[in-house]
């Protein structure tokens, strides 16, 4: 039975955070800024505003893909937000500027995340590989699925790492909005809520990753 819990959990809690953001963005992306301004012009406004005239800013394919690229230095912004004027496209698209400042400014959590990506792409990848195998063959070479375990752990020190990340984006974003007045005050507390839904996210996974970190270590101690 508790296998069935832990499988309903890990399958369930990440389904329902992100149907939370989608729920949360068709809310308020039915509530247009006063201003007019599309999220594309917020954008803009923003990275101009923080000397990051260099930074482009490009239509991307998708519901919700925005996202901002540091290696092309570009701040890719979805269907759904690119043109848009509602408070909730506004939001994100501000909080994906906040990605573009951190980077500008060598913010540590995000040069972290940025050196370790390589190896953790190693272990996210193939993790769940040695930890099989090293079940399978436990009693000839348990190290193995110590070794998965490990790799797992990356993944997760990754998503630690994210999470200051996220939350400093969106705290320069909702920042931005108010001081620059791109958003009304009584329009900032809707961003906010999108902003907090796509945070929840990332908190989840970790969550996540962490009750399934200490069932490998449980499966382990078994053997």
């Amino acid at each position: 039975m508790s296998y069935w819990i832990f499988l309903l959990i890990i399958i369930a809690l990440p389904l329902l955070a992100q149907l939370n953001v989608t729920m949360t963005f068709k809310k308020y992306d039915k509530i247009n800024n006063s201003r007019g301004y599309t999220a594309a012009q917020v954008a803009r406004m923003i990275l101009d505003s923080n000397g990051l005239q260099a930074t482009r800013i490009e239509h991307v394919g998708g519901n919700l893909t925005d996202h901002y690229d540091p290696v092309s230095n570009v701040v890719r912004l979805s269907d759904a937000t690119y043109n848009s004027a509602s408070v909730a496209a506004i939001g994100v698209a501000a909080h994906e500027c906040g990605h573009a400042c951190q980077h500008a400014e060598n913010y540590a959590p995000i040069i972290i995340r940025g050196k370790i990506v390589p190896a953790v792409d190693v272990c996210s990848r193939f993790w769940y590989f040695a930890f099989i195998i090293g079940i399978l063959v436990f009693e000839i070479f348990p190290y193995l699925a110590y070794l998965g375990i490990i790799m797992f752990t990356a993944v997760i020190v990754f998503q630690i790492v994210t999470l200051p990340a996220e939350f400093n984006a969106s705290g320069r974003a909702l920042k931005t909005l108010s001081e620059d007045s791109i958003l009304e005050h009584d329009e900032i507390a809707p961003a906010k809520k999108v902003l907090g839904a796509a945070a929840l996210t990332y908190v989840t996974s970790l969550v996540v990753s962490i009750i399934q970190l200490l069932r490998l270590i449980a499966s382990v101690r078994r053997r």
